[in-house]
């Protein structure tokens, strides 16, 4: 493995095992990016689930994340969690003259079953809702986002850059939409991404997530794991 990337000394910076060269990091300038870890998108009965898409390793998805948020919240990581959706009416959806009215399947999904809607993705509902076991607490950042990245229309730069954080670790749904939009938009940003590879969940092809996985460690950023990051993190000396 590649020597870890040029940088000058920082103070508190710990080496983070990932591809394709380790990452110096340090964890006060660091956040976990917890991607749309909705009902809508990990639980039986949400959207996913009812358009038909195979949820079924969204539960041990779950997990990981958990222990990435804990480890994340002891070492000094800001947490961010982001929601997908929009307002019961979908006006944030866009309407006919957006191309997230075309591609969206929720909205897709309530187009073809009108009884639909107003019960994905629609803020106030269960399927909104994030999930039970990945619940905010005081200090994390909820961001809610209108479309697939979430720097689009929303404060997450400047909360990020206001707070010195320049290292973005990223975990959640879905791989190829939301996640990778979101790390290619950090990457024209200035900011360091790294995939957490076995905390993201593709409802699809197995070549959906490698294609990302791909993308990420030979144009946008670096690939890591749980254990990994977790280990790496859990080093930093703590105040």
């Amino acid at each position: 493995m590649s020597a870890p990337r040029p940088t000058v000394p920082i103070e508190g910076a710990v080496t983070l095992p990932a591809r394709p060269e380790n990452l110096p990091i340090d964890p006060k300038a660091t956040a976990l990016i917890v991607v749309d870890m909705q009902n809508a998108y990990a639980s039986p009965g949400g959207y996913l689930d009812i358009a038909g898409f195979d949820i079924g390793g969204a539960a041990g998805v779950i997990e990981k994340i958990a222990l990435l948020v804990e480890t994340a919240r002891k070492s000094g990581v800001q947490v961010v969690f982001f929601q997908n959706g929009w307002d019961p009416d979908y006006a944030e959806a866009g309407g006919e003259g957006s191309p997230n009215w075309w591609k969206s399947n929720a909205l897709k999904t309530m187009r073809e079953k009108p009884e639909l809607s107003g019960t994905l993705l629609a803020k106030g509902t269960w399927d909104y809702a994030l999930v039970d076991r990945l619940q905010p607490r005081k200090g994390d950042i909820v961001i809610e986002k209108p479309r697939y990245s979430a720097f689009y229309n929303t404060a997450l730069d400047s909360m990020l850059r206001a707070r010195g954080i320049r290292n973005l670790a990223f975990c959640g749904i879905a791989t190829n939409v939301c996640v990778e939009s979101t790390l290619r938009d950090g990457y024209h940003r200035e900011y360091f991404g790294v995939l957490i590879e076995d905390a993201t969940h593709q409802a699809g092809p197995p070549f959906l997530q490698e294609a990302t996985v791909y993308n990420v460690e030979r144009f946008f950023g670096w690939v890591s794991n749980t254990a990994d990051f977790c280990g790496a993190v859990g080093q930093a000396p703590q105040d």
